[in-house]
């Protein structure tokens, strides 16, 4: 497990890092977006991945590490927009926009470590693409509930489902690390 939080905190460092960089860029143009917007950049993020792994080939030069930190921190930003009311300022200021990240890495995080306890690291054994469409069937079952309009019967909510997300992203990232050093 050590290894996994070095891992885990050295691919957050670098999401944060591109965030933090985006933001000085941008500001934080990305708050006029609905969780529902940001779950379709998540979708589109995804099926780009699954896409290019089906067809074994790519036009776009664009990374696929790339678009897995996109991921996370698309999750990360819609993690934020479930969490600030709607009446609340559109640009924040540089520092509140790190720490309502910070937030939402502290918080993912710990779940991370919870279900890799209880699952005994089982994502270190599974393929890449399997962990892509994981995180497409997650967002199938997000725009599930948005249709439902939040609301479940017994399934989690929104915020457990872009959490995992992240999770599944970072794994992700972390053993396309591993591939490049072999």
């Amino acid at each position: 497990m050590d290894k996994t939080l070095v891992q885990y905190d050295a691919v957050v460092k670098r999401c944060k890092d591109l965030f933090l960089k985006k933001t000085h860029d941008y500001g934080t143009a990305w708050r006029i977006l609905r969780p529902s917007s940001l779950t379709d950049q998540l979708f589109i993020k995804a099926k780009r991945i699954r896409s290019i792994d089906e067809k074994s080939k790519q036009m776009v030069e664009d990374s696929i590490e790339g678009d897995f930190i996109g991921l996370v921190n698309y999750a990360y930003m819609a993690l934020i927009q479930l969490e600030l009311k709607d009446e609340e300022e559109l640009e924040l200021a540089q520092a509140v926009a790190r720490k309502l990240y910070e937030e939402q890495v502290e918080a993912v995080r710990n779940l991370m470590v919870a279900k890799n306890h209880d699952y005994g690291e089982a994502w270190r054994d599974m393929r890449i693409s399997s962990i892509t469409d994981l995180i497409l069937m997650k967002l199938l079952r997000i725009r599930q509930i948005e249709e439902n309009k939040g609301k479940t019967l017994a399934s989690e909510g929104l915020d457990a489902n872009y959490a995992d997300i992240a999770n599944y992203a970072i794994f992700a990232l972390i053993l396309l690390g591993e591939i490049d050093k072999s």
